[in-house]
């Protein structure tokens, strides 16, 4: 026979109702599970913008502030040119390159560029206001991404520190009342034999 013929159906709420066997630890316990699935939902979801929020809009800032500058290469690159035939796509070696920002003062930096680049070959650089190397900034539609991955992760850790708080808070409730049980049947239990 199915256990669920034997517990009844489940009754949504039963904290809520009234009932004459219903003690204070139970309306205290609805209280902190509801207060504990609230701020779970509530913390979870306001970081989770938050964060994306933040993630996009300083994507969208780097978008907007960091320029393209032609470098060019200081000194020959070793490898040599013939090798693009043979060497896999896309390979790329360090190199040292120099370019200069609108207030005319000259940078140095490491970049990536094709292997057997001779002195002087033009590279494109990605630089930020004050003239320092950065990389490529992100599209609109990555950043889109990397905000709404940040944000479910951040919106998950945000939620599960009320979460956690509740289970602990409920599981110390259950530990009350089961003392308080044994407490009581205690002083009930020897009296049950003679009333029967």
């Amino acid at each position: 026979m199915p256990l669920k013929a034997f517990r009844g159906p489940k009754v949504w709420l039963w904290r809520w109702r009234r009932n004459p066997l219903k003690r204070r630890a139970d309306v205290v316990e609805a209280w902190v599970v509801l207060g504990a699935w609230l701020l779970t939902v509530l913390a979870g979801v306001a970081a989770g913008l938050a964060a994306d929020e933040s993630v996009e809009s300083g994507l969208a800032r780097e978008r907007t502030d960091w320029r393209p500058v032609v470098a060019h290469v200081v000194e020959r690159v070793p490898g040599s040119s013939s090798m693009h035939s043979h060497a896999p796509s896309g390979e790329r070696v360090w190199a040292r390159v120099r370019w200069t920002v609108p207030d005319g003062s000259a940078h140095t930096g490491q970049v990536r560029v094709v292997p057997g680049s001779r002195r002087g070959a033009p590279v494109t650089v990605w630089t930020d206001p004050q003239g320092r190397l950065v990389g490529r900034p992100t599209s609109a539609s990555e950043a889109t991404f990397r905000g709404v991955l940040i944000g479910c992760l951040v919106g998950v850790s945000a939620a599960a520190v009320p979460f956690a708080g509740g289970l602990a808070l409920r599981g110390r409730l259950e530990r009350r009342r089961m003392r308080a049980w044994d407490t009581e049947w205690a002083r009930l239990g020897p009296q049950w034999g003679r009333m029967v």
